[in-house]
């Protein structure tokens, strides 16, 4: 954790460009920024539902195929 106290006779800007200094310097933000996307791995129980989720659309899709009720 970062922590920037106010020093006598400093001025706000003067402060706010040291805490940003420090936060760079820390790699705070970088480290934040790189996480923003990150997606979890998939568990093997989620992976195989998702698979049979899809094998049976993909057998309904077939059927109306056959049936001509799709393109």
């Amino acid at each position: 954790m970062v922590e920037v106290r106010k020093r006598e006779n400093e001025s706000a800007g003067s402060l706010l460009r040291r805490f940003s200094k420090i936060i760079q310097q820390s790699g705070l933000l970088a480290r934040a920024r790189g996480g923003r996307y990150y997606v979890s791995s998939k568990s093997d129980y989620q992976k195989k539902r998702e698979a049979l989720r899809r094998l049976q659309w993909e057998r309904e899709i077939w059927q109306l195929r056959k049936l001509g009720k799709t393109k």
